[in-house]
């Protein structure tokens, strides 16, 4: 549970009513206030950043609020900023619904889309960006399923470029995989001087994923790579704008896994649709 569902639960029901006729600014007014019934909440913001109107609900939208909040602590208060989802039908709030056919959180089906302009030819890796269909990956090079899978998804579309844009979104899971950090920011920089078919080579960069030791990290990469990446060459500004706009959209659309793949701008939860093309 997140810190700031925890916060919540004290002070604010599953379900609670809302002021009739209620606005996108009502609900926000709403969760805002109880909050902040919470004393360990210092400020709050809430702002609701996307609405989607659930297919399997006729009437309910889901709301992505954003909640910007700082929270007492020790020996400093606490910055919080964190994307939640909550369903509303203008007159009742609620934070899910449970499919009792499938035991699936509705919570799960829900995702913002990948909007037009989301997509930057920094991240187009394969096709054109007048490809009939667009295909985003977030991934992590070191993630096992991801080592597997996302080279042969991306080899199976850029035979048909006139069918698919392939973009590319570097989303290390840094806890698990520490090293994966290094290895990204690397991709990046060897992008940027021209090498070709990086991502793809990528993935056959054999080091320990919990290694945090830049230049082992950097002989494995380039070894594979044919490159000549220096340690410094990661901390170049073009590299770190790269890098940190990939973070920054993963947090956007509220990417938390890897890989997680767009197809035409909604989320692909089968990561097959690309197949399907005819």
């Amino acid at each position: 549970m997140s810190l700031m569902l925890k916060l919540l639960t004290t002070t604010l029901l599953l379900s609670s009513l809302l002021p009739a006729s209620s606005s996108d600014r009502t609900i926000e007014k709403f969760l805002e206030e109880k909050f902040k019934a919470n004393p360990n909440i210092v400020s709050l913001k809430v702002k609701i950043k996307d609405k989607i109107a659930v297919e399997k609900l006729k009437g309910w939208d889901a709301y992505i609020v954003n909640m910007n909040a700082t929270v007492k602590a020790k020996p400093k208060n606490r910055t919080i900023n964190q994307k939640m989802i909550w369903f509303s039908n203008g007159d009742i709030l609620t934070q899910d619904f449970i499919d009792i056919a499938s035991g699936n959180s509705l919570k799960d089906l829900i995702a913002p889309k990948f909007k037009d302009e989301y997509y930057k030819k920094e991240n187009l890796i394969y096709g054109n960006a007048n490809a009939k269909h667009k295909v985003v990956i977030f991934s992590d090079p070191l993630c096992p399923f991801c080592r597997d899978f996302v080279p042969k998804a991306i080899n199976e579309m850029k035979k048909q470029t006139d069918k698919f844009a392939i973009y590319y979104f570097h989303l290390p899971l840094a806890s698990l995989h520490p090293a994966a950090v290094e290895l990204s920011k690397a991709a990046i920089a060897a992008e940027l001087k021209g090498h070709k078919d990086v991502v793809l080579n990528l993935y056959k960069v054999k080091v320990d994923s919990k290694e945090r030791d830049v230049k082992k990290i950097l002989k494995a990469f380039n070894k594979v790579i044919k490159a000549d990446i220096k340690p410094s060459d990661l901390q170049s500004s073009a590299v770190m704008k790269h890098y940190d706009y990939d973070q920054k959209m993963a947090d956007k659309l509220m990417v938390q896994g890897t890989p997680t793949m767009y197809f035409d701008g909604k989320v692909d939860k089968s990561k097959k649709k690309y197949k399907k093309v005819q």
